[in-house]
């Protein structure tokens, strides 16, 4: 409330705010102290330490990764998640042992790049220019495709894209040329969005708002498997997709579909009555190789994978997708998985 040119109770709010700050340093002292004399039980920090996390955070993904259940745990297990003040040098808070973060822009990222250069000992998950790679839907599959994955178990591919960036009128003889085969799923080039389309004439692509991402629509019976990797961990869980199109409703439809957000929570089909052949999650090994491959090649280790399996085939599978710092929290467990995971970053140090 403004009055006379000046903020009413400004100062109470700057207290309010260093108390709420001293209060929280006070409370990192107190679990210093307290698991300075646990034993057994839940695997846990070293003796005598707490692993402080830091973390910078929207509002939303506050929301849905920090749940009780995932702070309770934590406190169990020693770790002590800290809020970072954006507002402050990062160096003049933590002291921090790890860094967890999913803000984007560029002020952000040259913060952190130096914090990194200056701070060597905290783990920063992950780093900026390798987030950065994934967010750009050009780039984002091309380790997949370098990997050239094939093994006893399947192969493993991306569908065949091109790359839009201006004048939408030009997307139907770009298309021809390329010889992309319709339907074509259209994806903002910045992967910020899960905003999709799905388009089945080439007339109607030039209704589409570049810069964008065409690819092919593979069959895939309506199901996506969601690997999540958090470090060497992998979690797979199945979500519903979009349903195949065959040459009826190939020919019976035309124009562009909008689909705000195919998979969600609500979409889970773990529990639905599916065809086997549709529902049979990829191999284990599969998944441990290729996961520990990009974790190399992409240098992250808090991403997903969105696959799919072609349908009418046992072990042609395709990337569609990857995520950086996915919706853990939709998950089931994920809190034991990710705490296990931030102990261990501490103690291979």
């Amino acid at each position: 409330m403004k009055m006379g040119g000046g903020i009413v109770g400004f100062e109470e709010v700057v207290e309010e705010e260093r108390r709420e700050r001293r209060e929280e340093m006070g409370e990192i002292a107190a679990a210093q102290k307290k698991y300075a004399v646990v034993g057994g039980g839940f695997p846990q920090a070293q003796p005598g330490k707490v692993v402080v996390v830091g973390y910078a955070l929207t509002s939303k993904k506050v929301k849905s990764f920090l749940q009780p259940k995932l702070e309770s745990l934590a406190r169990n297990k020693g770790i002590h998640f800290v809020a970072i003040d954006e507002s402050r040098p990062l160096s003049d808070q933590g002291p921090f042992d790890i860094v967890l973060h999913k803000l984007t822009g560029n002020k952000w990222q040259r913060i952190l790049e130096e914090y990194r250069q200056t701070h060597p000992d905290v783990t920063v998950l992950d780093p900026p220019d390798a987030i950065k790679h994934v967010y750009d839907r050009q780039y984002m599959l091309q380790d997949v495709v370098d990997l050239n994955f094939s093994d006893g178990y399947g192969k493993v591919d991306v569908p065949r894209q091109l790359v839009i960036e201006y004048d939408p009128s030009s997307i139907p003889d770009a298309v021809t040329k390329a010889g992309l085969r319709l339907p074509l799923v259209a994806k903002p080039l910045v992967a910020k969005s899960h905003e999709l389309s799905l388009a089945y004439d080439k007339l109607s692509l030039q209704n589409l708002e570049p810069p964008l991402v065409l690819q092919e629509f593979i069959n895939h019976g309506g199901v996506m498997f969601k690997v999540y990797i958090v470090g060497e961990a992998i979690k797979v869980v199945r979500r519903f997709s979009l349903p195949d199109v065959g040459r009826r409703e190939l020919s019976k439809n035309d124009g562009v579909f909008r689909f705000p957000r195919v998979s969600c929570a609500a979409a889970s089909a773990d529990e639905a009555d599916l065809d086997p052949c549709v529902a049979e999650l990829p191999p284990r090994p599969l998944l441990e190789r290729l996961a520990r491959e990009l974790r190399r090649r992409l240098g992250l280790r808090l991403f997903n994978l969105d696959m799919i399996r072609e349908n009418g085939t046992k072990d042609r599978y395709y990337v569609i997708d990857i995520n950086y710092f996915p919706g853990y929290g939709k998950i089931p467990e994920y809190e034991h998985i990710f705490t296990d995971f931030l102990l261990s970053l501490v103690k291979h140090k």
